[in-house]
């Protein structure tokens, strides 16, 4: 008989410690390639493919669409070497791919033909014309499955940490799973109705006050607000900013577009001036170790840039960025775009950044004091390049104008050294001459 292996979901880099279910690429029965996908997940920082290992017909799917599962969990099994299923491969794959006899899963009690792990979890949010309240049955209600004496019908480690954590006694809920299975939107619910404050006795023609919705912190969106908290947590950080005439750069643009080939970008211009601005102020494109007291100057720029995407705002970064010219610039931002709005972009793909552009013109905007994107130490933010009123060779002109800003850690360097950085920004952009005479 073909040996069950049971395939875990693998450490995906960076940190991660769960992913998210997307989408599932095989069924229970396909036949698989050794490193074939078998699911796409989502993980704090990308949409990844995961890859199968073993080769032959897959016994069991472990997790929902939509489910969180936390690093080191099954994922699948696989009959490895068959071409079809073999007979009782679902009920004794778990004990064939460990060595071990099958063990009945809490809640569930000793029945293993059905896929007992598979559970759906559903999303947390407030009902309008009516108040959250925890699944616990109440009077009124039809009389819920008595939970017997024992394990507590939960089989999530994350459900069991939510609980712990916050103080919710899992015996005293009634789980919205099958059979009673307690799932993370119990928990959940039963934290919103604790926060909620007793209601007040009412007539019952006054009408309920709405709930709010409430969005689970998590994937993309809990990544982004860890560090953005911790930026503001760690970096004592400053801001200066300067109004640039961009008219001659945007001239320059369309000269270099006029005579053929790959299109130029402004991005791609405004990043070739930030490169040339580190080489002149390195203290930017630096990193402070706390555990070490030392501030570490890094020999290349890998530069982040800001780009958003149905998923939210993500920051791809150009690997040694100051050996590029405007063109490979261009077409390294178009390619990591694509990337990023396919949700395609790999981990490493959004690591490893030293300095970040942030472009926010695109959004119809003036201007912005940005976070620092930690652990680096500075990022430069463009505003809407837009025609105004602008003294020009000392006449009234209208002129493209751009608000430039800079925020920087104050412990790398002192105002001057982020004056004297910005400056030169805004000198390139109001005279591409300028970097042509420090190249």
């Amino acid at each position: 008989m073909p040996q069950v292996m049971e395939f875990k979901l693998p450490d995906l880099g960076e940190g991660l410690t769960e992913a998210e279910i997307v989408r599932w690429l095989v069924a229970v029965g396909d036949v698989v390639a050794i490193d074939q996908p078998v699911v796409e997940v989502e993980t704090a920082k990308a949409m990844v493919e995961v890859p199968c290992p073993y080769g032959g017909v897959v016994t069991a799917r472990f997790g929902e669409e939509g489910e969180e599962l936390p690093v080191g969990a099954p994922l699948i099994t696989v009959a490895v070497g068959a071409q079809s299923m073999p007979a009782g491969a679902e009920e004794s794959a778990g004990a064939e791919s460990s060595g071990e006899a099958p063990r009945p899963l809490i809640g569930y009690g000793s029945d293993h033909s059905r896929p007992a792990r598979r559970r759906r979890v559903r999303p947390v949010t407030a009902a309008v014309s009516a108040p959250v309240t925890a699944p616990a049955p109440v009077a009124a209600a039809p009389p819920a499955p008595v939970v017997p004496a024992g394990p507590v019908p939960v089989i999530s480690p994350l459900v069991r940490k939510l609980a712990k954590d916050h103080g919710v006694d899992l015996r005293a809920l009634h789980g919205s799973g099958p059979e009673g299975l307690i799932l993370r939107a119990d928990v959940e619910a039963a934290l919103a109705a604790l926060r909620e404050p007793a209601p007040a006795p009412a007539p019952a023609a006054v009408a309920v006050a709405a709930q709010g919705e409430r969005i689970p912190l998590k994937g993309l969106r809990g990544a982004v607000a860890e560090k953005l908290s911790r930026s503001r947590r760690e970096i004592p950080d400053a801001t200066c900013w300067v109004d640039a005439d961009a008219t001659e750069l945007m001239a320059a643009r369309a000269a270099m577009n006029a005579v053929g080939g790959p299109k130029i970008s402004v991005l791609a211009l405004l990043a070739r001036i930030c490169t040339a601005a580190l080489a002149k102020y390195p203290e930017l494109n630096s990193t402070v170790d706390l555990a070490a007291k030392e501030i570490v100057r890094l020999p290349s720029v890998h530069l982040g840039f800001a780009a958003q995407t149905e998923r939210g705002l993500v920051v791809p970064v150009v690997r040694d960025a100051q050996g590029r010219n405007p063109e490979s610039l261009s077409a390294e931002f178009a390619r990591l775009t694509e990337l990023a709005r396919a949700g395609k972009l790999a981990p490493a793909d959004l690591t490893g950044g030293t300095f970040t552009l942030n472009n926010y013109g695109v959004f119809g905007v003036d201007g912005s004091t940005p976070i620092v994107n930690h652990p680096e130490a500075a990022m430069l933010g463009v505003g809407r390049i837009i025609d105004k009123p602008w003294v020009h060779d000392g006449q009234l002109a209208v002129r493209k104008v751009v608000q430039l800003s800079l925020t920087f850690d104050h412990r790398v360097c002192d105002g001057g050294t982020a004056g004297g950085f910005l400056r030169y920004v805004a000198d390139c952009v109001e005279s591409p001459a300028v970097l042509l005479r420090t190249l």
